[in-house]
């Protein structure tokens, strides 16, 4: 191919764009792409992954997904959310791959766009959202794409796992950026009060009504509306909320003029809203009109991996922001379930670190509710594993299982109570 006509097909990009053949060289590459990274591109000899990532060799060959590897096997655009060396730090990109072919059909190399995500990052920063596991990551490339149109968002996910985070992240990728983001909390919005908070109310509309008020609707003008627990809206009142997605028009209450409403719409809930639509507790229009694109976040139990550094970014957020998790602390952290999710997890942090007599945060040091339940029930099975592994898998089982006093529990399985208490934080295990 003209190497030419692919620099000017690449230069014509606003975004980071390169042009690589087949064996993942930078033939062409624009401004914008070499703003990016600290690392100098030389044309006709740099690798890709040698200036994002400062890899010596493929991203699928350090454990990630390379989108070349796609494009070549569907011989389709591709895309894939990694995290960037980038002169900013470790930056999430959301990768466009088109392979690029010749007048024979045959693949010569592969456009490369590059779209950086400012509302996520791999370690501590402050306002974004924090993780690199791959639910997180698939997580992250729904938000990016959803966050440049219009379309209704719908997000669900248990209680915690940052809706709102999710929401004001679509809002501030958006063109509406600029404009207000009006949170609307549908929890204890009764029906008298659901139309004039939204479209506001004339003086003397009602009792009490003693001056106009204006709604949330017009303040969010050109903004964005988050329904946070959309569930919660009256059936009744349903109905005049899907009129008002479906005009884009409004009535104050004890108003007479027609106003016309300008916002991006975003709705979130922890319950299953097509369950409600079949018990007829959800309108069926409603629910089509605001679920253009649903996206689902993932709990902490499938974000595992993400913990440690989660408990970082809160720890750097604290007053205590010196102190720092023993690696026992931390595995123990790992094992459970934290049906409250990430605030769930940001108050233990802030608990412990109010707990600890020390700068190292031990597993005795944790709060109570750790040691209730653990997300990963150890349970025997056929595999062959080491005696390590095995002790302590039956002593965590113990630890979950017995009442009686350490002393006790010592005898019956015939150590001294010092060789348990040994083995205990060996593993990381706490006995009450």
């Amino acid at each position: 191919m003209n190497t030419s006509i692919v620099q000017t097909m690449i230069n014509s990009i606003d975004k980071p764009a390169i042009f690589i053949d087949t064996q993942y060289t930078i033939l062409a590459v624009n401004e914008a792409y070499k703003n990016t990274y600290e690392n100098e591109v030389i044309i006709g000899n740099s690798h890709c992954f040698e200036i994002s990532h400062g890899h010596t060799s493929p991203c699928d060959k350090h454990g990630e997904e390379c989108p070349i590897q796609a494009c070549i096997k569907t011989e389709r655009a591709s895309s894939v959310v990694h995290i960037h060396n980038t002169s900013q730090g470790k930056t999430y990109c959301d990768i466009l791959m088109k392979p690029i072919k010749d007048a024979d059909g045959i693949t010569t190399g592969f456009l490369e766009i590059l779209d950086r995500i400012d509302f996520a990052a791999a370690d501590s920063q402050a306002d974004k959202m924090i993780g690199s596991c791959d639910p997180f990551k698939n997580m992250l490339t729904k938000i990016n794409r959803a966050a440049k149109s219009e379309i209704a968002v719908l997000l669900h996910g248990e209680t915690g796992t940052g809706k709102e985070l999710v929401a004001k992240a679509l809002h501030q990728s958006s063109r509406r950026a600029e404009k207000p983001f009006v949170v609307i909390e549908c929890t204890g919005l009764n029906e008298n009060l659901f139309e004039s908070e939204l479209f506001g109310h004339e003086k003397g509309a009602f009792t009490g009504a003693t001056h106009a008020k204006s709604g949330l609707i017009e303040v969010a003008n050109g903004g964005t509306v988050f329904f946070d627990e959309i569930a919660d809206v009256p059936l009744s009142m349903q109905v005049k909320l899907l009129r008002l997605l479906e005009t884009q028009c409004y009535r104050t209450v004890g108003g007479l003029k027609q106003r016309k409403a300008d916002f991006r719409l975003i709705c979130a809930s922890h319950q299953n809203l097509l369950d409600l639509v079949e018990s007829g507790q959800f309108r069926k229009d409603l629910y089509y009109r605001i679920a253009g694109f649903p996206i689902s976040l993932p709990s902490l139990a499938q974000r595992q991996d993400d913990i440690e550094a989660l408990v970082l970014h809160f720890l750097n957020h604290t007053e205590l922001r010196h102190k720092r998790f023993s690696d026992a602390a931390l595995k123990r952290l790992s094992q459970y379930d934290f049906p409250g999710n990430i605030r769930q997890l940001k108050n233990i942090v802030e608990q412990a670190t109010l707990l600890a007599d020390e700068d190292i945060i031990e597993i005795q040091d944790l709060p109570e509710q750790i040691f209730v339940k653990s997300a990963k029930p150890q349970t025997l099975s056929d595999e062959i594993v080491s005696l390590d592994v095995a002790e302590e898998r039956y002593l965590r089982q113990v630890c979950e299982s017995q009442k009686i006093s350490i002393d006790e529990l010592a005898d019956k399985l015939d150590v001294s109570t010092r060789t348990l208490y040994r083995k205990l934080q060996k593993f990381g295990l706490k006995y009450e």
